[in-house]
């Protein structure tokens, strides 16, 4: 893995959805749905966003890219902020930068074979038609798919053949970077390796650097050198995989790694049970947000917000039982 500038940079990023309400839809409130966040990816790294359902990982990719137009922070993609661009000069921009959406049937154009939705963004960004032919010939043969499917349109194939479509229609350009959006959660458990070994394939063979979104433990053990956890819109801890596995510092941390299944069946993990339901982004507990389920809560922890902090060789953690001293109350 390069020790250079690292290909994205993330800084304090931002995304907050007005609440209208009343009889002149007045904005009265916002849902925090990404509330500054900060990381940086190495070029050719896999790293993972992971957290229970609506902790604003899906949304992070998506402003990411600028899919979805971010509230705040700065966005520095290859050396250039791109948060900054206009709309043109982010159409170019994202040769370098895709995405590969959850769903690999609502994502694909019914009305298009898989041919025009290969030749598609090839067309978009200017590729001479010669070009474009021996492009989607090589781009659905690395897939794992046959010249015979590009006549087909997207309701003849299985999910995981859709998903193999949505992949190389994410690597017509030749992007340095990909936004992998919870890529095989759609997915049968048994189309889901081949899914991962596949991008984990054209990663050793294109150079790729991956944004890996999931919520599925165990594939983000496999496939991520990198793991954040996020928490309510707030990334609550980051490591590399092997240390987030072997000693998960943060307690959201811990009750996540808790539930994942133990596939030896003489190996039974004490199981982390979380009390309470997750708090609204839009009206988030003051202090720590996790603090409301939290086993080990401290009074500092309902009035102060943790900001993440070294606590290890590459290790982060946002938890202040980390980052303040105790007092002999909460030490006894």
């Amino acid at each position: 893995m390069s020790e250079q500038q690292p290909l994205l940079q993330v800084e304090h990023l931002k995304k907050y959805f007005p609440v209208s309400g009343g009889m002149f839809r007045k904005t009265d409130q916002f849902v925090k749905a990404v509330d500054d966040v900060s990381f940086s990816v190495s070029r050719g790294e896999t790293f993972g966003l992971v957290g229970e359902s609506g902790c604003g990982k899906s949304t992070t990719g998506r402003s990411l890219l600028r899919l979805i137009e971010p509230s705040g922070g700065r966005i520095v993609f290859d050396g250039e902020d791109i948060t900054s661009l206009s709309a043109e000069q982010l159409r170019r921009k994202r040769r370098d930068m895709q995405i590969v959406f959850q769903d690999p049937f609502s994502s694909l154009d019914p009305r298009h074979t898989v041919r025009q939705i290969l030749e598609e963004p090839l067309r978009v960004h200017g590729v001479p038609a010669k070009e474009r032919q021996s492009t989607i010939n090589r781009l659905i043969d690395v897939v794992g798919l046959t010249k015979s499917h590009l006549q087909r349109y997207p309701h003849q194939f299985s999910g995981g053949q859709r998903q193999r479509v949505g992949i190389a229609r994410a690597l017509a350009l030749q992007p340095k970077l990909i936004v992998a959006d919870e890529p095989v959660s759609a997915l049968d458990v048994s189309i889901q390796s081949q899914v991962v070994n596949l991008l984990q394939d054209l990663q050793a063979e294109f150079g790729l650097t991956y944004i890996f979104i999931a919520h599925d433990l165990s594939v983000v053990k496999h496939i991520c050198n990198r793991v954040a956890v996020m928490y309510l819109g707030r990334i609550v801890e980051i490591a590399d995989t092997e240390e987030l596995y072997a000693s998960p510092q943060h307690p959201y941390t811990k009750a996540l790694l808790s539930a994942v299944p133990e596939p030896d069946p003489d190996v039974k993990p004490e199981r982390i049970l979380l009390q309470g339901e997750v708090p609204s982004p839009a009206n988030a507990p003051v202090g720590c947000a996790f603090h409301t389920r939290c086993p080990l809560a401290m009074d500092i922890c309902r009035s102060k917000r943790p900001e993440l902090a070294a606590t290890g060789s590459g290790h982060q953690t946002a938890c202040h039982l980390f980052t303040e001293p105790l007092s002999k109350e909460e030490a006894i």
